[in-house]
């Protein structure tokens, strides 16, 4: 993962780099707070707000360089965008909760609900750069001073917010861009594909190889092991769209909207995936 400053100050405008995690300033928030079932993604059954049995005493995993032969490939492609470094330091002040015990819950709870935040931020910064509409540019920054604005306070004010009248807000506006966005390249996807190209479309295992796939609406969209191989996404919205060994060998996704790195990292790439500046080929991807 990549590491980037965790003392951006609250009330100044976060980029994509800030939103990026850094788990050598976080108190392991992502391997507490949550819980997970024994599945492929993980080998083992863990409840929400218990530490992980492979977390070290200074917060560090012993495996994290066998995650994924070990059955921990979940969390190898989980992402907090940045939301376990601002808990830990800025609204925590830096006291973890093995030294405070007492603080545990209120503090899982609120990377629970900063993650969410953080993880609007993301898509809200890059709708800010790929609208022309001033006025939709304006909600943007709306949002994002209503967001940054109460993870400037405390805990408290975090917890107080309303996630559901917020995310309904974001998801407006997103998709606000997308249309716009979509738009401009003259395309809703492969006609070929006719119906099946719509948002939450069942996709899994599908052969797209060199499909044209610019200005394609796959919102939500299963793509689990489909074959993305030389397609061009430009354009393309991926928000939320499940990526899980999907093959995207030779694919152009420099300028799909919407694309996060959790996506990458569940994927199958090569050297020659087009990825966003912002992003990083996974480790794992191999020719």
């Amino acid at each position: 993962m990549h590491s980037t400053a965790p003392d951006t100050p609250p009330n100044s405008p976060l980029t994509r780099t800030d939103l990026r995690p850094d788990c050598s300033s976080c108190f392991a928030l992502c391997c507490t707070a949550l819980g997970f079932s024994r599945s492929a993604d993980f080998a083992v059954d863990k409840p929400a707000g218990s530490p992980c049995r492979n977390l070290d005493s200074d917060f560090s995993c012993t495996i994290h360089d066998r995650l994924r032969p070990r059955g921990f490939r979940g969390c190898t492609v989980f992402d907090c965008f940045g939301a376990g470094q601002n808990v830990s330091q800025h609204l925590f002040r830096g006291v973890s909760w093995r030294e405070a015990p007492e603080t545990a819950p209120e503090m899982f709870a609120v990377f629970t609900v900063v993650r969410q935040l953080h993880e609007m931020l993301w898509y809200l910064a890059e709708a800010g750069s790929r609208t022309y509409d001033p006025d939709t540019l304006h909600r943007v920054d709306g949002l994002r001073s209503i967001i940054e604005g109460a993870m400037g306070g405390d805990a408290q004010q975090v917890l107080a917010l309303d996630l559901g009248s917020l995310h309904a807000r974001v998801r407006s506006t997103l998709m606000d861009v997308s249309d716009e966005v979509r738009a401009s390249y003259l395309a809703t996807g492969d006609d070929h594909l006719g119906a099946r190209l719509v948002p939450g479309a069942d996709l899994m295992g599908q052969n797209l190889r060199s499909r044209p796939l610019q200005g394609a609406n796959l919102r939500g969209t299963y793509l689990i092991a489909a074959d993305l191989r030389e397609c061009d996404l430009s354009g393309a919205d991926l928000l939320g769209a499940d990526l899980r060994d999907a093959r995207l060998g030779g694919a152009d996704l420099a300028r799909a909207l919407y694309l996060t790195q959790s996506q990458l990292e569940a994927a199958r790439g090569d050297s020659r995936t087009l990825i966003p500046e912002d992003l990083h080929a996974p480790g794992h991807w191999r020719d």
